[in-house]
């Protein structure tokens, strides 16, 4: 596995794979071509299904500016390596081509090429399954967080640090602010609202709403193109750090307390995106949400005393209950169902942690048995439920639209 740099990355929103990876690519591709008069982007698949609610246009665009950049949007056409995919050429004066490449966006903000595709670059984790880890860590007598420090070395904490700075700072402005997110939904932000009701909420409501009004603040921030931390993607970002605020808060525990469990929950998002998918157009939203509700259950058991079992078991329930969880933007924006999505998975993540302490430990299905699972019901997924904005819930409302307009009619 990379290290896990390559896993919380620091950037804007609304999508890591449809946003960051495009500008990532483009913003690469502009430096290699300094000489070119023009350019020209045709986006495949998924990454034109839904590019324009994403941003997709709009990022590569700045990325190439002040050079005049032409996007071509080829729904139809999915390369079969991965369905996010992109074109970028070179042009001369006279709009001749003179350099071209194709850059797949995996998922989580990372891109890669045809030389580079399928390939872990640079890894540093030695163990190739959680399997491994866990025997690993049990015979050194090892806490997670402490392998991640012997792979990555001491100077990752300070990485983690500003990771989790971050985290808290989206949602400080996820909370001050109201109003609606852009797009065509006109959606309220919510995160404000559910806060002061928190505040007016007996007890065990005020816990429940606290942690809802987190997770929405850090997902209408990305819905608004706000610097977020994918964790592990733009579209599951508001999971981990609205769980990690609250029982912070719960506790009283200290910022490198939070810090040791966010290097743990990293290990089960790194896990996921070596050896199964964390890109919504390959598996669905069983391979974001899901992998992030996997994460925040892995850091809350470990902040609640779990050893390295049962850590393993919170966070394979995690990810065990959100299988087949397919990835439906309604207008191809990371809004309905998506925000939602994340304040209540941050809920499960909560209760996959209190299960697992309650066990002795063992469980039948392993993280790795359902990584496996994941990436074949993936697989066996219709593409209309893989970010498409076709099926689901997409679907459901693009009918609905088109019936109204058919009644105007």
């Amino acid at each position: 596995m990379e290290s896990l740099r390559e896993l919380y990355k620091i950037g804007c929103g609304p999508s890591s794979s449809h946003t960051m990876g495009p500008r990532k690519a483009a913003d690469a591709f502009n430096r290699r071509c300094p000489q070119a008069s023009a350019f020209r982007a045709t986006l495949y698949g998924s990454l034109a299904a839904t590019g324009k609610g994403h941003l997709t246009d709009f990022t590569i665009k700045e990325a190439f500016y002040p050079k005049p950049v032409d996007i071509l949007f080829d729904a139809q056409t999915v390369l079969s390596k991965h369905p996010n995919a992109l074109k970028l050429e070179a042009l001369d004066q006279a709009g001749h081509t003179t350099d071209s490449q194709v850059v797949y966006s995996i998922g989580g903000g990372t891109i890669r090429d045809d030389a580079t595709f399928g390939k872990q670059l640079n890894n540093i984790y030695p163990h190739k399954s959680m399997n491994e880890i866990l025997q690993y860590t049990s015979d050194q007598r090892m806490l997670l967080w402490e392998y991640v420090e012997e792979c990555e070395g001491a100077d990752i904490w300070d990485y983690l640090t500003e990771v989790w700075a971050t985290m808290q700072d989206t949602m400080k402005r996820g909370l001050s602010k109201r109003g609606v997110l852009p797009g065509s939904l006109n959606l309220e932000r919510k995160a404000q609202r559910y806060l002061y009701k928190a505040e007016n909420s007996p007890q065990y409501l005020r816990r429940m709403n606290n942690l809802f009004a987190y997770a929405l603040a850090c997902s209408e921030e990305n819905a608004s193109g706000g610097v977020v931390v994918t964790a592990p993607t733009c579209g599951s970002c508001g999971v981990v750090p609205a769980v990690c605020r609250l029982v912070q808060e719960i506790c009283e525990f200290e910022d490198n307390t939070i810090i040791r469990a966010l290097a743990t929950a990293s290990l089960f998002g790194n896990m996921a995106k070596a050896n199964a998918s964390i890109s919504g157009a390959e598996v669905g939203c069983q391979g974001e949400v899901g992998v992030a509700c996997a994460m925040a259950a892995a850091a809350t058991c470990q902040l609640e005393g779990g050893d390295n079992k049962r850590i393993e078991y919170a966070a394979e329930m995690g990810l065990e209950h959100h299988l087949g969880l397919t990835c439906d933007p309604v207008d191809g924006l990371v809004q309905i169902p998506c925000i939602e999505r994340n304040a209540l998975a941050a809920s499960r993540a909560l209760d996959c942690a209190t299960y697992a302490l309650m066990s002795d430990g063992h469980n039948r299905v392993s993280y790795d048995d359902v990584l496996a699972t994941m990436m074949q019901t993936g697989k066996d997924m219709n593409q209309a439920y893989r970010e498409t904005a076709q099926g689901g819930l997409a679907g459901f409302f693009k009918k609905k639209i088109l019936g109204k307009g058919e009644e105007k009619k």
